[in-house]
């Protein structure tokens, strides 16, 4: 029997995230001109007043607009059209995107702490009545800016790395408040350093899990969306499949997976009925969040001995 391929898509099934995508790119473009009319807010007053916390926090920010900026151009890549020469299109950029967004996040964090324990060590006196005001400015604007990605979050790594900035920036904008309102009643102004090594600590935490899952799908591992166990038991199950081998899944951008297997069948089965089959089997995949799916049926005695086919 010849070998069988069949990419299988669903031609509607994007169209139930149009409206989906057209809130987010609402919500990136906001975003990214809330946060970049804040960084402006900051560096005016910053040098104003002479504040090197709110200068070195408006830096941190304005990394946050290249992040979701990037955010943005990645999540529009991972529906990007295949071409002659990118047959799955640009999608798999949207994942080095996020390997970059965790990466600058993780470099604003390490600027903001280098920060912080110079001044430990050459405390400077700060207004702090000014200092919490501007803060409680960024505080609702990355506090409204990470509310409109929460919902979507869980469904796209580069969403979740605009959350992250966003919900990363109103924990440091809430550490200014409070070092900001410490300072003006006790001028210990060791409390704002303190306050920052803090919240990076708390920024690392999540940031970490961004990077690992970034840098997995950038090595084509599995996603984390896909349990591998329950598409081998999926296969298995299939009526007319014995077994099965070179099982390989992978991103192919933030949204989409993708898998290949050779499937070995019944000699008894037709080529109408492996048809079937495969089509039976990949609609129940789809329901495992794999949305790409390459099989290639063989019978026992044409089973491959090789590593790989």
């Amino acid at each position: 029997m010849a070998h069988d391929h069949n990419d299988h898509h669903h031609a509607g099934h994007s169209h139930s995230h149009v409206p989906v995508i057209t809130n987010l790119n609402k919500a990136f473009i906001i975003g990214i001109v809330l946060n970049l009319g804040y960084v402006i807010i900051q560096i005016a007053i910053g040098l104003k007043i002479n504040s090197l916390s709110l200068l070195s926090d408006a830096g941190h920010n304005f990394l946050d607009v290249a992040g979701l900026t990037l955010a943005m151009v990645a999540f529009k890549l991972s529906s990007s059209k295949p071409t002659d020469k990118f047959t799955y299109g640009r999608r798999k950029a949207s994942i080095l995107i996020s390997l970059l967004n965790a990466v600058i996040l993780l470099i604003s964090i390490g600027a903001i702490g280098f920060e912080a324990m110079f001044r430990f060590r050459y405390p400077e006196p700060i207004p702090g009545k000014i200092i919490a005001i501007v803060a409680i400015i960024g505080i609702f604007i990355n506090g409204i800016s990470a509310f409109m990605f929460f919902n979507d979050k869980d469904k796209d790594i580069n969403v979740k790395s605009a959350f992250l900035h966003l919900a990363s920036d109103a924990l440091v904008s809430l550490g200014l408040v409070i070092g900001g309102i410490i300072i003006y009643h006790t001028h210990l102004y060791w409390i704002d350093p303190l306050l920052s090594i803090i919240i990076c600590l708390v920024i690392i935490a999540s940031t970490w899990t961004l990077l690992k899952d970034s840098l997995r799908l950038s090595l084509d591992g599995v996603p984390d969306n896909v349990n591998i166990q329950k598409v081998k038991e999926t296969i298995l199950k299939t009526n007319g499949v014995n077994e099965s081998h070179h099982l390989h899944i992978w991103a192919i951008s933030t949204t989409q997976n993708a898998m290949t297997a050779h499937l070995v069948v019944s000699e008894s089965l037709t080529n109408i009925e492996i048809a079937n089959l495969k089509d039976q089997l990949k609609h129940q995949l789809e329901h495992l969040n794999i949305h790409h799916t390459t099989l290639e049926t063989e019978f026992e005695n044409e089973k491959c001995k090789q590593a790989e086919c």
